[in-house]
């Protein structure tokens, strides 16, 4: 069988190039690591500092995820190779288009951890700090704005990744105005990046009782989770504190008291703000944290065409601003403007499929932000 041959060929090939990506990958540096970590969970004193053993504990699932990944893609290849052997033994050319199928899923997983070698920037191994504002659209935004939070939040399940609320604020209406939130993960923010943009939406507005279609837009802010020891200097005088009482969905997020902290940079116009922690000093601490790590970010790149993007501000939150448009109705299609990636799978999206996204993006990141003809072409 002609097509079966030529998948067996390809498959032969990818046993080198497998390998390579396990070298490149430093599959071997985190498997010592994972027993590094395992050894130290077995010490009597580990759950004393409780952040410090919960970051351990991140790391190591972190880590075993990005392990066990690449062991999965070496046993896909040698069980494929095994489904072509039994097809030729036996003559069974239905068993063909279940190697193609097994076959395209193969080839996704190797592209998406080949891209992941792609994640070497400065900040690209931090955890990320990710912040959605509701723009245009009233109502419908803020409903929006929910709908990207739940987005992400699936994505980050899938990546074994863990999500803090840190900060949000509920919609007049429904949905939510504002929220922040950080992942922390292995790579959290190399991968996160490519969402810094403004995301647009189009359908239906269950909030419109014409039923007319609507479009909606959402701006999300991302940034790496600096440590606070970076060395940044901060005038007092050019901060205004304030304090607020903090608010939740209903009371499940977050505690509702008066520690939560919003900072305002007045040179720059940069607000971080965060209501999570337990007392209002660690709130204040935390928010402070985040904004060093802004004009740390800020000043580093004063210079690039990407500055106001590294300052947490995405200009004109409405149309011909957007990176990527969901459209729901008259037809389902996600399309990111920059590098053309597209789903017809909406819904798929929403629930957190956003891998073939952030490939893309960090391809046409290395590429040198080519442009991408027709890719804001989506009505």
């Amino acid at each position: 069988m002609v097509e079966l041959d030529q998948i067996k060929f390809e498959l032969r090939d990818f046993k080198e190039r497998l390998a390579e990506l396990a070298a490149g990958l430093s599959v071997s540096e985190k498997l010592n690591r994972i027993e590094e970590l395992e050894r130290n969970m077995e010490e009597p004193d580990f759950w004393n500092d409780a952040d410090a053993s919960a970051g351990k504990v991140q790391e190591l699932k972190s880590l075993k995820t990005s392990v066990e990944t690449m062991e999965k893609l070496n046993q896909s290849r040698d069980d494929i190779l095994t489904l072509i052997d039994m097809a030729d033994e036996e003559n069974d050319e239905s068993l063909i288009p279940e190697v193609k199928d097994e076959y395209a899923a193969f080839l996704e997983s190797y592209e998406s951890l080949r891209m992941g070698m792609l994640l070497n920037g400065q900040y690209d191994r931090y955890n990320a700090i990710v912040s959605l504002h509701a723009g245009a659209g009233g109502t419908e935004s803020c409903d929006w704005a929910d709908m990207l939070f739940r987005m992400y939040q699936r994505w980050c399940t899938k990546k074994g990744y863990k999500v803090e609320l840190l900060d949000i604020l509920d919609g007049d209406e429904a949905g939510i105005k504002s929220v922040t939130f950080q992942v922390d993960g292995e790579n959290a923010y190399g991968y996160l990046k490519s969402e810094h943009g403004v995301h647009r939406l189009v359908r239906i507005s269950p909030f419109n009782a014409a039923g007319k279609r609507q479009t909606s837009f959402v701006s999300c802010d991302v940034m790496p989770d600096i440590e606070d020891n970076i060395e940044i200097e901060i005038n007092p005088d050019d901060l205004r504190v304030d304090t607020y009482h903090s608010s939740g969905a209903g009371g499940q997020h977050i505690n509702k008291t008066s520690s939560a902290i919003r900072i305002t940079h007045l040179p720059t116009g940069i607000v971080v703000q965060c209501q999570n922690e337990r007392s209002q000093l660690q709130n204040k601490e935390k928010a402070m944290q985040m904004l060093k790590a802004k004009l740390y970010l800020l000043e580093q790149q004063k210079q690039a065409d990407h500055v106001a993007g590294i300052r947490g501000e995405v200009k004109d939150v409405n149309f011909g601003s957007q990176i990527r448009s969901y459209v729901l109705q008259p037809y389902t299609l996600v399309k990111d403007v920059r590098t053309g990636v597209e789903s017809g799978n909406a819904q798929a999206v929403l629930d957190g499929d956003l891998d073939s996204f952030m490939n893309g993006y960090l391809a046409w990141n290395a590429n040198g932000r080519k442009p991408v003809a027709g890719a804001g072409d989506v009505e």
